[in-house]
């Protein structure tokens, strides 16, 4: 059998192979790249519309990146942080956007206020307290707050209407906020892709044997579902952005850098509705607090969705156990992931996240009634019939061995990279898709380390990021620069 030789295999049809897929090609146009993915077409797994929230995560909205401190102020350096990171990506895109890569910026991102919403004294206090402290930072300077009812008409009609005027609440908004269809997006990149030399995609081609070669590259083995056909490949960089399958496919690698990881995998649901008469009196993301236990990512939220250029409202997401890694996955995956080395990380998570458990077990058994009644926390008015109950992606939470040898369950994402800088893998999950130019920045500049220290790499990144070895953060001047740039290309402002 032929050894099909290449420079970088993509594991995963997704919008982190995609982007990194796509810096590459454009730092150097001569590597020579194959993308596997294992389903029959590209962003069909978590980064399909449908199977995540499409929120552009940049910390406008989302109460958990900025969570309480015991003397009750308002932490947010993690929104500061993925703020930036977002930036990256509006960066990226329009660049790609400029140079006619990616089709009219509507296709795939759409302006979307980024609206956050509670209740009740406590949380009010925590909304106006959160404002102060964001409003203050230049990456938040645009943010509004009100407790003010005409002001709530006007910015969420849905979520005031019909609620009790006794009841106190308060929002703030973001106008600038955006909607992104992960899948549209990503099946743009990897058509272009397509178009080019030395690009090969691989569909319905599981890996199922994955090992480096004492030369240092990496032997792999696919087999193509529908034909039964087998292909070796190797190559000096793979690159494991699998979703929850990438977790498994780290293991198989024999890394070092895998010991010790495991995974929590976290399902869940939408309701959505799709009646033109509603959806069109809804043109926003809120986002309010999770009930106590719930997971990051089940944060609830009213959202305006455009996937494949239809609108529709999704509420949820409403969060469930499963011991899939992946929604098209083995209910094995969980148990196939267990090493000696991962073993006692992830027992000690499972005995100090019960709570968690039984809250994600107790989600399962909700019935089509329970789920509109918290709908209707935000939405008082909704009626039953509107809305369906369709399943979203599924995650799988990091489990990271601590110090102590015991572990820890983390919610972002993270980059796993083999020491060599042969390998690397994403892990998590929120923010995910919405920092994937930066989490690619990270993978390149970790294991291309000497062809960033080229200035034409150093040209070509600061051409697709320009604000690209600089802070955002603390760099005033620079973000409004950047930002000017990225709302006016991508049609946000």
């Amino acid at each position: 059998m032929a050894v099909r030789q290449a420079d970088v295999v993509l594991v995963g049809g997704g919008v982190m192979s995609a982007t990194l897929g796509m810096m590459l090609r454009q730092l150097d146009p001569s590597l020579d790249i194959v993308m596997v993915e294992r389903l029959d077409h590209v962003a069909h797994e978590s980064t399909d519309g449908w199977n995540n929230a499409g929120t552009g995560h940049a910390g406008y909205c989302e109460l958990n990146y900025t969570p309480e401190t015991d003397d009750g102020d308002v932490e947010i350096a993690r929104a500061l942080q993925i703020n930036a990171q977002y930036e990256v990506s509006l960066q990226f895109w329009s660049y790609l956007v400029e140079q006619g890569i990616l089709p009219e910026p509507t296709s795939f991102i759409n302006r979307t206020p980024h609206q956050s919403f509670v209740w009740g004294e406590k949380d009010v206090a925590f909304l106006k307290r959160r404002f102060e402290r964001l409003k203050a930072h230049h990456l938040f300077r645009e943010m509004e707050y009100t407790e003010r009812p005409e002001d709530l008409a006007e910015w969420m009609p849905l979520v005031v209407n019909q609620r009790d005027p006794m009841q106190r609440v308060a929002a703030t908004r973001i106008k600038h906020g955006s909607d992104v269809d992960f899948g549209s997006l990503t099946r743009s990149m990897v058509k272009w892709l397509e178009t080019q030399p030395n690009f090969e995609l691989m569909l319905s081609s599981p890996v199922h044997y994955i090992d480096q070669r004492d030369n240092g590259r990496w032997k792999l083995r696919v087999k193509n579902q529908k034909t039964g056909e087998l292909t070796k490949l190797e190559a000096g960089f793979v690159f494991l952005g699998a979703g929850g399958g990438a977790l498994p496919m780290l293991q198989k690698s024999g890394v070092e850098e895998a010991k010790g990881y495991g995974g929590f995998p976290v399902s869940g649901q939408w309701l959505v509705c799709q009646k033109p008469e509603v959806v069109k009196q809804h043109n926003s993301k809120v986002y309010g607090k999770a009930p106590i236990g719930a997971p990051p990512m089940s944060v609830p939220h009213l959202d305006t969705r455009i996937i494949n250029g239809e609108p529709a409202l999704l509420f949820g997401p409403f969060a469930g156990f499963t011991t899939r890694f992946l929604k098209q996955g083995s209910l094995f995956d969980l148990f196939g992931s267990v090493r000696a080395t991962n073993l006692r990380p992830m027992l000690s998570v499972s005995k100090s996240n019960m709570d968690l458990t039984r809250y994600l077990i107790g989600e399962v058994f909700q019935s089509h009634s329970d789920r509109v009644e918290a709908l209707r926390n935000f939405f008082p008015d909704a009626r039953e019939e509107d809305w369906k109950l369709q399943m979203a992606g599924q995650r799988v939470q990091i489990i990271k061995q601590t110090s102590e040898g015991g572990g820890k369950l983390e919610f972002g994402t993270e980059i796993v990279a083999a020491k060599d800088g042969t390998l690397a893998a994403l892990l998590g999950a929120s923010p995910g898709a919405s920092t994937a130019a930066n989490a690619m920045l990270d993978v390149i500049e970790r294991c291309f380390p000497e062809k960033m220290k080229t200035d034409q790499w150093q040209k070509h990144m600061r051409d697709l990021v320009p604000s690209y070895g600089q802070t955002l953060v603390e760099d005033e001047a620079l973000l409004n620069k950047v930002r000017e740039r990225t709302l006016s290309t991508l049609k946000l402002n």
